[in-house]
This record gives C-alpha cells, structure tokens and sequence, in this order.
C-alpha cells in the first residue's frame, strides 16, 4: 500500500469470507474488481478464529468444510491479484474467537481448545452464543496468541498488507441478549479483576474510568505486540485497522484509540467505516480524520450495500477529494456470488446490485481517466 498507489490515490474493495469457495471463484473475484477499477483487495482470512489459508496455528473455517479444501484461499487470491496487478492485503478479524448460534464442532478450535480465553460476565457466565463470542484481550497469552496468527500470515504469504478487523471491544448490543437486556461490562473473570488490581489497586466499581482506560491500554497492547510480529516477519508489509467512523465515540464505547496506534506508528493506517447515509454527516466525519491531524494513511470506507447508486458515487467522490483514497463495502454489493458451477446466484437484490454496479463502473471509469 505504501508507495505502489500513492500517486492514484487507492481504490479499495473489501471481499468478505462468505463471497468464496472455489480457487475459481477467487479468480472471478479479482478480474471482477480489475474491471470495476479497483487496485487494492481487502480479502478477508480470518473471521472467528478459524482459517481461510494453510495454517499451522488455527484449524480450517467451518465455511469451507472444516478440512483443507484442496486449495488454498489465500495463496490463491495472490497469486490472481499479482496477475492483474491488484494489491493483496490479508483481512482478519482480531478479538472474535467464534462466531454462530452453537458452538464449533471442532473441538481444536478457541471456543473449546482456549475455552478460558473468552469473556465472562461477573458471575462467571460465558458470552452467550448467537453473535461473536470474543477473546479476552486483557490476557497476556492472548495477546502472544494473536500476534502468531498474524506473524504466520505475513510470513508465509506475498501480501502487500495485513488489515485487521475488530480490533477493539465488541460489546455493542446484539441480538444474541434478550430485548432491553444490559450487555454485560466484559470482561469480569477473577484473572482480568486481578491483573486490573495489580494496575490500579482498584476494583472496576471503585474506579469506572481508570477501568475503561485501562481496557484501552490492553487494545493498545495487542496493536503494538501484532505491529512487532509484522515488523518481525517482513518490514515491508502495511498494517492497517477498520476503525470506527468517531475516533472519540470508539474509544469511550469500544476501548478503540486508533489515534495513539497511528501516532505511535504501531499501524501504517486507518480505515475508518464511515458509513453514514446522510452526506452532511458523512462529510463532517470524513473530516475527522482527513483534516490533516491525521498521522498515517486515511482510507475512508463507504457503504455501497442498500445505498442509492448516486449517494454512493457522491460519497466515493467526497472521499476521493478529502483524502485521495477509499475503500469499498463491500464485493457482494456489486457482484453476485457464484453457484457450485460458476453461474451468478440471483437474488431479490440482483437488480439493485446491477444499478450499483454500473454506477460504480462509470465513476471508477470517469477518475481513472488521464486528464486533459
């Protein structure tokens, strides 16, 4: 990412784990975001502590049979992306360790090999099932785990980058609580109170925001001890974070300070998911991060999927003027996914997705144009 698109500004596109299955498919996917004008794919490798790659850390992803399918994701998605000169970066998601209504079957992945690695409420009840169930970040084992998993990626794959998803508390309400339900102040197990305590001498309830501010610093930790293994395995490879759109909003909900990692040159850059549907609120957001304070690379991402196409080219070209660059979400916004042989699947939204896509294709065609 650093260099090879500076000039042109980057045009990305995130391609979720649920738009593949096949090394064909893969390929469909980068010539697809070759035509479309894209020049950096976000393809994602890690989504719930199961892997979409040959991995000698963590087992195969449910979503491709549990087992090696014969191929390998990754190694796939290089390879045609360097082919059509497309910028790879490895998309994982960090603090979830499962994801689904029960638990894995697989009895080597986290939920059941690390079961004391998740976070519990006060009185010692697991995350309930049905949404992500997450990694105790606060845990210093942890944190080294994470860091393998990102180290074995960079290490063993041509990637121009790594981009880390969920890096940060996920503790915003779903529906895996009973309606009106308090989410629960993750995490409260006798290990993290007494790790905090060791910090404070306080408990959580003595010290509200010493507690949130130190949840913080345990973020921060797991972003400086990945930027390290990165660094480690190959220098050259961009470390970049999906972040929320309010840097202040992500830090006081989430324990998110994407700010300090940039200062701090733990990260190379930022993503913020700007995914307002108004323009005015989309605007004053884009200029949190793209007035200049910013130290570090600014990719602002747009929501595509249930947009009308011209709000979405409003928003790509509002990016593109404050910040030069801009990130897509996502794929399957644009293109539909493949059946077994190779046909599209059509859906109910196959032909909002056609009047996207062409909207799309006629901006990118129209910015990639030399100028006269």
């Amino acid at each position: 990412m650093r260099g090879k698109f500076g000039a042109e500004g980057i045009r990305a596109i995130w391609v979720t784990r649920w738009d593949y299955r096949s090394a064909r498919d893969i390929a469909v996917i980068m010539e697809n975001c070759r035509r479309a004008g894209f020049n950096t794919v976000l393809f994602q490798v890690r989504g719930n502590g199961t892997a979409f790659y040959r991995s000698k850390v963590e087992p195969w992803a449910d979503e491709l049979g549990g087992r090696d399918p014969g191929f390998d994701p990754l190694a796939v998605a290089c390879r045609e992306a360097h082919r059509r000169g497309l910028a790879i970066h490895a998309w994982v998601n960090v603090a979830p360790g499962w994801r689904g209504k029960a638990p894995p079957q697989n009895r080597r992945q986290l939920y059941h090999a690390r079961a004391e690695w998740f976070w519990r409420d006060e009185s010692g009840r697991r995350e309930p099932l049905g949404w992500y169930s997450n990694l105790n970040l606060c845990w210093p084992e942890v944190r080294a785990y994470l860091a393998a998993v990102m180290h074995e990626i960079v290490a063993r794959y041509p990637v121009e980058g790594l981009h880390m998803d969920y890096i940060r508390f996920p503790n915003e309400w779903n529906a895996a609580y009973p309606a009106g339900a308090r989410v629960p102040d993750y995490p409260r197990d006798p290990r993290t109170l007494g790790l905090f305590r060791q910090a404070s001498h306080r408990t959580p309830d003595q010290a509200p925001a010493q507690w949130d501010a130190w949840r913080t610093q345990q973020v921060d930790e797991t972003v400086r001890e990945i930027s390290r293994a990165v660094r480690k395995a190959r220098p050259g490879v961009a470390l970049t974070a999906a972040v929320g759109a309010d840097p202040a909003v992500a830090k006081k909900k989430h324990f998110q300070d994407a700010p300090r990692w940039m200062a701090s040159g733990w990260i190379d850059g930022v993503f913020p998911m700007n995914y307002e549907a108004d323009l005015g609120s989309f605007d004053e957001r884009l200029g949190r991060w793209t007035s200049g304070r910013s130290r570090g690379l600014v990719v602002t991402g747009v929501m595509l999927d249930k947009r009308a196409p011209a709000l979405i080219v409003q928003q790509l070209e509002h990016a593109r003027r404050g910040g030069r660059h801009f990130c897509a979400f996502a794929y399957n916004a644009l293109f539909e996914r493949l059946d077994d042989s190779g046909r599209p699947i059509r859906d109910a939204d196959s032909g909002t997705r056609a009047a996207r896509r062409e909207a799309v294709f006629r901006y990118m065609r129209r910015i990639a144009a030399p100028a006269r």
